[in-house]
């Protein structure tokens, strides 16, 4: 699993920079998380070498039609201050009917002239990921979606295990939300662990989920490395899947969202 970092603060360059000197070589960000510009400068000023760094961005709905593509990734590649990015996401499907042939297109056409070395989409339902699969010319590696105790994600991890797509998990910690439920806060205690390793670890202790939470704090960021030396019991992994709740989805913004499975 690689390990995973996405800031979203004025000190961004900062964050990133520590991100990756306590181990961190998963990077992820966006256009519209307005980094990209922060991450280029952490990532330079780390002393990681490039070549270390697992670099993922996207291409926000704003862009979808081939040429404006073509450009958000070329804006993107200048604010990061790189050649390519390791994965490009396209960030959410379009709902201006922007065929998504076109957008694929462009996405393969970005992974051909060597701007991506890998590409998947963002916040798609399973038939919108088998839709882009199939009119994709360059194979997709990831889906990125929201994952964490309180949504059930079960018919789509178990889709991007069948079509072998790494399940990308944001929102792991649910945005705060899981560090408040009684139920994870008893097996960290039972563990000696935190609330957020716990949650990471139902997480990891699934397979084929790379996590991307997100934090500015730097013993938070460790805690968070430090999740492969413990196992939860099969008992443990039940009470927390256990946690799914109907209204469990954080992301889900009106008119952008597609039905979600």
């Amino acid at each position: 699993m690689p390990e995973s970092f996405q800031g979203r603060s004025g000190n961004c360059a900062g964050i990133v920079a520590t991100a990756l000197k306590l181990g961190y070589r998963h990077i992820d960000t966006a256009w519209k998380y307005g980094t990209e510009e922060g991450v280029g400068q952490g990532i330079r000023a780390s002393g990681v070498p490039r070549k270390d760094i697992f670099l993922c961005t996207k291409v926000s709905h704003e862009y979808l039609r081939a040429a404006d593509f073509a450009r958000s990734v070329e804006q993107s590649l200048k604010r990061l201050q790189t050649d390519y990015v390791d994965l490009l996401h396209v960030h959410w499907p379009s709902t201006d009917g922007i065929p998504l042939s076109e957008t694929m297109g462009a996405l393969a056409q970005a992974k051909r002239a060597g701007k991506a070395r890998h590409v998947g989409v963002a916040n798609f339902n399973i038939a919108l990921t088998e839709e882009a699969m199939r009119l994709c010319p360059e194979p997709l590696v990831s889906l990125q979606a929201e994952y964490h105790p309180y949504l059930d994600q079960s018919k789509v991890l178990a889709f991007c295990r069948k079509a072998e797509l790494v399940f990308t998990a944001y929102c792991p910690l649910g945005r705060g939300r899981l560090f408040r439920e009684p139920v994870i806060a008893e097996i960290a205690r039972a563990k000696g662990r935190t609330v957020a390793q716990v949650a990471l670890r139902w997480l990891v202790q699934q397979g084929n989920i790379a996590l991307i939470p997100r934090s500015s704090n730097p013993q938070h960021m460790a805690e968070s490395l430090d999740v492969f030396d413990f196992t939860l019991t099969d008992e443990e992994m039940k009470r927390i899947f256990a946690l799914k709740r109907p209204d469990g989805r954080i992301a889900n913004p009106a008119g952008r969202a597609p039905a979600w499975d």
